[in-house]
């Protein structure tokens, strides 16, 4: 079939549609391999022991509970610090190559970083219990490593593409449509995960999420293009709609990064904080809380996988909501984009702080906890239309850089949370777990006060490369006559 046959064929589609679709199925397949083992590892790790624990610091375990929740795969005697070191790793790679994936897709092409990066991704994943069974823990963080390696291009990548298809009134709905995958795809794993581990061994896991990254990247490549210039079907209109409104900030080739004005820049710097703060919360909770589910409140496994996704149906409702209730702000000028980005930041700071200091404090209410983990993490939803969107507000020409660089410093934390929780919950007892809760609490609300004074939702004057260029040479000037 012809590009001109296929040019009448998807006329009446919106080609940025498409694009949006298959980004936002990219996040959910990434988050569904890198969170398909929080779930996975309560199934291949032996319980921990619980000996000379206080039992006003244990919940009770259900007899019925405990039968349905004992496993016959369970083989590999991990301790705790064994087990936050395997669901860390992944992020010691993922920090590595979020500022070379920017750059990388910037200079060749977005299109090929994304989909290399998630089917590599993929692959690796397929491989996991391969690894597992040669070379036990030790084999499972190389791997992880390497996946974190090739899917910490993702979101660079993908940023780059949004600043060149999503035109200013439709940046909060589609950016957060395309980044709510994160807690869809949580949901995804989770639920899948625990519904494989109900009927089947724990490898059927990783071959099921890893086939998924193959199936996705083939549809990728032949629907999606580095920008509407180069899309070869998509119609005339959306082609001069998106240049008429995007061709003001967006450069098809803007020069190098300035980064001396990147790193003085103070709304930058409030994005990476506020940042920080919310995946501090989100990767403590999305990679513990099965934890918590199994080890502390005693859900079997099949409920785990349910409970443990249910906070993250909230937090994707949550995101299109605040989305659309941003892009009506902004429109109809209620609000300006800064006010809109600092309320939406607010709301996923205090309300989330709050339901999980509830959460500390409801010991063994089984029902209460959900419900306080359920609302703490819908909450956080409100922060993707906000800080994830704001790296497209500040610099739409380097939009791929200025998430990796507020990403990748935020996914340090996905290093430094199953380390902590693993060092502060050795027994996995009620008050270790709150320790971890108070921790999270601190930092939403201490990131968000950065934000609160510092953050912006302007475009930033060094997005322009003639003011870049005026400012090169005014110094050259100064230094001239200095001489």
């Amino acid at each position: 079939m012809t590009s001109s046959t296929l040019k009448i064929c998807c006329n009446p589609i919106r080609q940025r549609w498409v694009f949006a679709f298959m980004s936002f199925l990219a996040i959910v397949i990434a988050y569904g391999m890198r969170a398909s083992l929080s779930i996975a590892i309560t199934e291949i790790a032996k319980p921990i022991a619980q000996n000379d624990v206080s039992s006003d610091d244990l919940c009770p375990i259900d007899e019925s509970a405990a039968k349905k929740n004992v496993s016959t795969s369970a083989t590999y005697d991990w301790d705790e610090y064994t087990q936050g070191i395997i669901l860390s790793s992944f992020y010691w790679g993922y920090v590595v190559t979020q500022l070379p994936g920017a750059l990388l897709a910037e200079k060749w092409g977005a299109k090929h970083v994304t989909g290399f990066g998630i089917l590599v991704t993929g692959v690796l994943t397929v491989g996991i219990p391969v690894a597992v069974q040669w070379g036990g823990s030790t084999a499972l963080i190389i791997v992880r490593i390497l996946m974190g390696l090739c899917e910490g291009v993702t979101f660079p990548a993908l940023n780059i593409m949004l600043a060149r298809w999503t035109p200013l009134s439709e940046r909060s709905k589609t950016g957060s449509f395309v980044y709510a995958g994160a807690p869809l795809g949580t949901v995804f794993a989770t639920t899948i995960a625990g519904l494989l581990l109900k009927h089947a061994d724990w490898p059927v896991v990783f071959y099921f999420f890893g086939g998924c990254s193959v199936a996705w990247w083939l549809f990728w490549i032949g629907c999606c293009y580095d920008s509407p210039r180069q899309h070869p079907y998509i119609s005339d209109e959306e082609a001069v709609y998106l240049y008429a409104e995007l061709s003001e900030h967006v450069h098809e080739r803007p020069p190098p990064v300035p980064w001396r004005h990147f790193i003085a820049s103070m709304p930058m710097w409030a994005l990476i904080a506020v940042t920080i703060g919310h995946e501090w919360g989100f990767y403590t909770v999305s990679m513990g809380l099965p934890k918590y589910m199994s080890s502390v409140l005693h859900f079997d496994v099949e409920d785990n996988g349910y409970l443990s996704s249910l906070p993250y149906v909230g937090m994707w409702l949550c995101s299109l909501i605040m989305s659309c209730a941003a892009d009506k702000l902004i429109g109809s000028r209620v609000l300006s984009i800064t006010a809109t980005r600092k309320l939406g930041t607010s709301v996923a700071a205090l309300g989330p702080g709050l339901f999980i200091l509830g959460a500390a404090y409801t010991r063994c209410d089984r029902v209460a906890a959900v419900i306080m983990f359920t609302l703490m993490v819908t909450l956080l939803g409100s922060g993707i239309p906000s800080l994830k969107v704001n790296a497209l507000d500040l610099s739409p020409n380097y939009a791929g850089t200025v998430m990796a660089v507020s990403n990748g410093a935020a996914a340090c934390t996905g290093i430094l949370t199953p380390y902590v929780v693993g060092v502060l919950t050795p027994q996995q007892t009620l008050s270790q777990w709150r320790n971890v809760f108070w921790i999270i609490f601190g930092l939403l609300i201490g990131t968000n006060a950065f934000y609160l004074i510092f953050g912006s939702g302007n475009v930033v004057e060094w997005n322009d490369p003639e003011y870049v260029s005026r400012a090169k040479s005014k110094e050259k000037k100064l230094d001239a006559d200095n001489k």
